[in-house]
Formats: structure tokens, C-alpha cells, sequence
């Protein structure tokens, strides 16, 4: 038996998972060598591992995530307003699964986008497609994809993705197109799919931000009716 012709024609089966496995099994001594079943087994979960790290490495590439944050760097305290038990409550991301919705508000340089992205990090480890955005950006996505038509792509794009980050909501004025398209992703994204939104603006001030009472009312039904909300306080974190 040839091994390093083994090895290749796992690699050319797209299986590099199993075929590294393989290939330090093979050089073991012979008396430590797993027997057959044990091998095999092995092997498979070598490819699981490598596909489950190659999905999560392509779902942060793609996510465009503002800061390199995880939860275990997120300060919890009284003062911040924010308790440990709430970011473990979130941790295993099945607030997603659920299709929930997460609403972060406080004062700049509180921590909003570091703790979002944190999650948003958390979602793509357990392989939920997320794709970050700051308001203004968004916005500027929107007003492009209806002057050069691919508005309707840009939406369904934004429906794939299982976690969608809306950053320094607040910070940019919006207007009519803005706000339907708000709303048509929020309806299109009703407990099917999640949301996360920071702001500035206490959640109590998003209704006058967004304006056109009819419009605000369907879009602020759509996000806080099953919505986990943290109020973050304390000086600024850029500070220290």
C-alpha cells in the first residue's frame, strides 16, 4: 500500500481533514497504531473538525465583524449595567435559532459595537452566517442598489444570512427608501431570522429617529416584540 498515494487521493476527494489524520496515524510505530474501526473513526471526526474550523474561518471573512471581539473579553459589571448571566444566557446563540432579536443602546465608547461583534464572532463559531454593517454604510448600500438595480439582490443577499448587525443605528438620517427597506428586511427576517442593533439612542428614541409614524410603528413591532435588550452605562471605555 502506497501511502502518500492515499494521501493524495483524499486530498483530490476534497477530504484534507481525513487525509492529515491519515497521515499521522501512519506515522505512528505499528504497536500504537488504532485498530481499523478506531482509525476510521478518526479520520472522520479529523474531517469534521477541519470542515467545522473552514466554515467558521470563511463566516468571519465574510461577516466584515468591526472588532476582533469574543465574549470571554467583554467587562461585566454594575456599573456598565451589564451582568455575566446575560452574555451566558446568549452564548450558545440559540437566541438565532430562535430568531431573536438583540438590542444594545448607550452613551459612545460603551462598549455596544465590541459586545454585537462579540456575538456576531459567536455565531459564526457555531456556523451561523452573520454580516456586519454600520448604519451609514448600509445606507449607502441601499441607495446604490436602487440606482444600479440590483436592489433586489442586495435583499436577497441580506435574507441568507442568519445573524445581521446594524451598528450606530441612529448616528444617519433616513429617508423614505430607507426606511422601506428597513422594514422589508425585517419582514422578510420575522421569526424566521435574527437581529442586532446598536445605538447611541435609547430604544425609546427610535421611533422619532426613524419618522413617518405609520413606518416606525411596523419596523419597531418587528424588532422589539421578541427582543433580548441590554442598556449599557459607565464612562466611556476608549478613555481608559
Amino acid at each position: 500500500m502506497n501511502t502518500n498515494r492515499t494521501i493524495e487521493q483524499l486530498k483530490s476527494l476534497k477530504l484534507p481533514g481525513m487525509a492529515d489524520a491519515y497521515q499521522s496515524i501512519e506515522s505512528l510505530a505499528l504497536h500504537d497504531r488504532p485498530d481499523l474501526d478506531q482509525c476510521i473513526a478518526r479520520m472522520v471526526e479529523a474531517e469534521i473538525q477541519y470542515r467545522t474550523e473552514s466554515k467558521m474561518k470563511m463566516y468571519l471573512k465574510l461577516s466584515k465583524l468591526r472588532y476582533n471581539a469574543v465574549l470571554e473579553d467583554i467587562n461585566c459589571s454594575t456599573e456598565r449595567n451589564l451582568k455575566k448571566e446575560m452574555i451566558l444566557k446568549l452564548a450558545d446563540c440559540s437566541f438565532i435559532r430562535r430568531a431573536e432579536n438583540i438590542l444594545i443602546s448607550g452613551a459612545t465608547g460603551c462598549g455596544k459595537s465590541f459586545l454585537a461583534c462579540a456575538l456576531g464572532r459567536q455565531a459564526c463559531s457555531m456556523g451561523y452566517k452573520t454580516y456586519y454593517f454600520g448604519m451609514n454604510r448600509f445606507l449607502e448600500k441601499i441607495t446604490q442598489a436602487k440606482l444600479d438595480g440590483t436592489y433586489v439582490k442586495l435583499l436577497n443577499q441580506v435574507d441568507k444570512a442568519d445573524l445581521i448587525i446594524l451598528d450606530d443605528f441612529g448616528l444617519h438620517p433616513m429617508d423614505t427608501t430607507s426606511r422601506l427597506a428597513l422594514l422589508q428586511i425585517l419582514e422578510d427576517r420575522y421569526e424566521r431570522k435574527s437581529m442586532i442593533i446598536a445605538s447611541q439612542l435609547p430604544v425609546s428614541s427610535w421611533h422619532n429617529y426613524i419618522g413617518e409614524a405609520t413606518l416606525a410603528d411596523a419596523i419597531l413591532d418587528r424588532l422589539t416584540g421578541n427582543a433580548h435588550r441590554f442598556e449599557l452605562k459607565g464612562e466611556s471605555l476608549r478613555r481608559k
